[in-house]
């Protein structure tokens, strides 16, 4: 696995960074709005974006005062891209280890 991955998989592991990427597939949203739901002082909540951020998953920009979060597809999609290699890899696994299975109930030893 290479790195983009290994940081991808480190940032998701956290429910709050989770939660982060889950509100910012409805669009982008300020880290106030990000932040209201989460019962820990800001600072702390700013250590979990900088991580998203760290990983590429999220990027942000500010106008004025507001720091406005965007969420950023391609490492998602580079997940979701092992993900699937995986899944085919262990169909393919348990459709061998069933014909074996099914043969030898039909062997009488």
């Amino acid at each position: 696995m290479d790195n983009n991955l290994d940081n991808f998989f480190a940032a998701m592991s956290d429910p709050t960074r989770r939660a982060v990427i889950e509100r910012l597939t409805e669009g982008p949203a300020p880290v106030s709005l990000l932040h209201a739901p989460h019962d820990m002082a800001l600072p702390t909540f700013l250590k979990h974006l900088k991580v998203l951020e760290g990983a590429g998953l999220v990027r942000s920009e500010k106008v004025g005062r507001v720091r406005t979060v965007h969420i950023e597809a391609a490492p998602l999609a580079q997940a979701e891209d092992w993900l699937s290699r995986q899944r085919t890899l262990w169909e393919r696994r348990l459709d061998r280890l069933e014909k074996l299975a099914t043969s030898l109930e039909g062997d009488p030893q």
